[in-house]
């Protein structure tokens, strides 16, 4: 009976939680629309009249473009067809609700915990009002929520389903926004550090199972009963110490101050579903751009002159300032413990902030 009610608050809590978010993400949706959105109307059309020439339609100078999120382009224009600038509104004020309510059940499933995952998505999308806006950005956003949803869900599962829906994402980034297309392999690492050290710090115990097996497969063979007996010594040596490693590991695990270590042997699977992807890039038209469109930007002069690319003043971003010290004052003052590999990701976010002033989206994302 106790359960019965359970789920029917819990129910009925993610229904007026997505509401709720799906109100708010609809008023912090800009009418207006910025400069770059007409640019990017009349890219989509002369592409649908003329494919993609890699070359600056609207430069006298004979200029090269590589069209960096040709997709996206084809598509507003495809929209602006339909119904003008109202649509464009329309289609922002639709993506950008959905990114709130995948946001919401990403975090339902990582906390456990849905009035807290309702709070930080509503302040995530609070923080990300200033780049809702019809541009490539938007779209890129929910692919990266649906990333860190797909990765943990493959963890935790293992399904096919999610590694073929880790292999489409950056398909489909490379062919939307491939200036973030090798953004997507960054949020891999903070798994695959997290399985490296938990390695390294029970490299005993590893090594002993692998004695172990090897042990037992060569204890089949033998015949002559003295090497029998020595090698059953042996094993019930290696378990002993097995047993002593794995309680110490136990009671350091129960005992952890602030950080938690887990393993997880699926993330060899997952660095499989990465290095597949690695190839994603090729699915494109723009030839090999995805993989050197963002270093040739960064190699240029824009990291001086344009906003987007200027690296963190700290004293000039208040949300980012409030973010790091509302973070670290849960984090030192409770007994919030946290997964190694979210403080590599929130390490990796932070880092990148102070380099590149697009990544704050994953500091808000992965806050």
């Amino acid at each position: 009976m106790e359960n019965k009610k359970t789920d029917k608050y819990s129910i009925r809590f993610n229904i007026m939680a997505i509401l709720l978010i799906a109100i708010f993400c609809f008023a912090i949706s800009p009418i207006t629309l910025q400069n770059d959105t007409f640019y990017t109307i009349k890219i989509g059309e002369h592409i649908i009249e003329n494919g993609i020439d890699m070359q600056d339609p609207f430069s006298f100078h004979d200029l090269k473009y590589t069209y960096p999120h040709w997709l996206y382009d084809v598509g507003i224009y495809l929209i602006y067809s339909i119904g003008g600038q109202t649509a464009i509104y329309i289609s922002t004020v639709a993506l950008c609700i959905m990114l709130g309510i995948l946001m919401y059940l990403t975090n339902v499933k990582l906390t456990k915990n849905k009035l807290t995952s309702f709070v930080i998505t509503i302040g995530a999308m609070y923080l990300l009002k200033d780049y809702i806006a019809a541009r490539a950005q938007l779209v890129t956003f929910i692919f990266f929520i649906l990333t860190i949803y797909c990765i943990e869900r493959f963890l935790e599962t293992k399904n096919k389903k999610y590694a073929i829906s880790l292999i489409i994402i950056p398909i489909v980034i490379a062919n939307v926004h491939v200036a973030v297309f090798p953004f997507y392999f960054v949020l891999y690492l903070p798994y695959i550090a997290e399985y490296i050290i938990y390695s390294l710090a029970n490299f005993n115990f590893i090594r002993n199972n692998i004695k172990l097996k090897n042990i037992n497969k060569k204890l089949d063979k033998l015949q002559d009963e003295t090497e029998i007996k020595e090698t059953k010594v042996k094993i019930i040596e290696l378990n002993e110490k097995n047993r002593i490693l794995q309680e110490k590991r136990e009671k350091i695990d129960k005992n952890a101050y602030k950080i938690k270590i887990t393993k997880n042997s699926n993330v060899k699977a997952l660095i499989i579903v990465m290095i597949i992807c690695l190839f994603a890039g090729l699915i494109t038209p723009l030839g090999t751009t995805p993989y050197t469109y963002l270093v040739k930007t960064m190699q240029g002069n824009t990291t001086q002159n344009i906003n987007e690319h200027l690296p963190l003043t700290l004293i000039n971003n208040v949300n980012f300032m409030c973010v790091l010290i509302v973070f670290f004052a849960i984090l030192i003052f409770t007994d919030t413990k946290i997964r190694l590999c979210d403080l590599f990701m929130l390490r990796r976010t932070y880092f990148t902030y102070f380099l590149y002033k697009k990544a704050r989206v994953y500091v808000y994302i992965n806050v």
